[in-house]
């Protein structure tokens, strides 16, 4: 296990923060987080990857300990996050790499991996998601949004930045709560009360309208290109579903998936179990 790095990056301007391990010489492993959290999702896995992989894991911007410009500086919509990742990759110099992605991390990594499918070595998706039948009715509230973006549709999104929502997220679906770790919840709902985190959220909320229509670009991407694909899925989360999963056979016949008696955060008690999937399917 090599030592983690704590470390940031200018990229136009902005300040990404990013954790790094292992040997630069390795093959490189880019990991993208999704909501409310940050690189330190990954806090469990890097440990356990870094022997084998040069690891690289990004705050986006507006989560964590990366910059979160006014609204008035940056547009919060997932073109704008994706290219200042896809940026970043090119600043600590990922030229070609495997990319993990989770939630919000997947519709970021699938932009990058569409505009650059050479620089793309195998896709790891852990609940990330590319297919409408991968959306639950818990998008419900959100797609009202989309359909209908007023001030009362965009008020009644503010109940899933709440605490609850957050502890809510980190313990539906999983069998033993107590291998969930309450610092997580809790660096979260930190980052979620700062000053003007609360609109920066709600932007991306009506935004997501756009990875949606973005999905035939995506699925045209994995048949065109056959990218090595991974899906590590926690089969109870409320957000993303099983069949989300198993579509990405459809257009990469070859994708291998994995389902694991978990939640959303499916890390955050399964952290050895993926860490041994992701080993056996890059290394092989």
């Amino acid at each position: 296990m090599s030592a983690i790095r704590y470390r940031r990056a200018n990229v136009d301007g902005l300040s990404i923060f990013y954790r790094e391990a292992g040997n630069a010489g390795k093959p490189k492993l880019l990991l993208l987080h999704g909501f409310p959290t940050s690189s330190h999702m990954f806090r469990d896995l890097i440990p356990l990857l870094s022997d084998s992989f040069h690891i690289i894991a990004p705050d986006l911007p507006g989560f964590g300990q990366s910059d979160m410009p006014s609204r008035s500086q940056f547009t919060y919509t997932f073109d704008n996050i994706a290219n200042t990742i896809d940026r970043f990759t090119e600043v600590v110099g990922f030229d070609r790499f495997a990319v993990y992605v989770f939630d919000y991390g997947a519709p970021t990594g699938f932009r990058i991996a569409a505009k650059h499918p050479e620089r793309i070595t195998a896709i790891i998706s852990q609940n990330g998601n590319a297919y409408v039948e991968g959306l639950s009715d818990g998008w419900n509230p959100i797609r009202a949004y989309w359909e209908k973006p007023s001030d009362a549709n965009r008020e009644a999104l503010r109940g899933f930045l709440k605490p609850e929502a957050t502890r809510w997220q980190y313990t539906h679906g999983v069998a033993d709560e107590s291998l969930v770790s309450p610092d997580g919840i809790a660096l979260d709902n930190y980052y979620l009360a700062r000053e003007g985190s609360d609109d920066v959220q709600l932007d991306l909320f009506l935004d997501y309208q756009s990875n949606v229509a973005l999905y035939p670009t995506f699925q045209a991407y994995f048949r065109q290109h056959h990218p090595r694909f991974l899906a590590v899925w926690g089969k109870g989360d409320p957000f993303f579903l099983p069949p989300g999963a198993e579509a990405f056979r459809r257009d990469i016949p070859d994708a291998q998936v994995r389902f694991f008696d978990t939640g959303h955060f499916a890390l955050e008690t399964h952290a050895n179990d993926i860490a041994d999937a992701i080993r056996t399917f890059l290394v092989a």
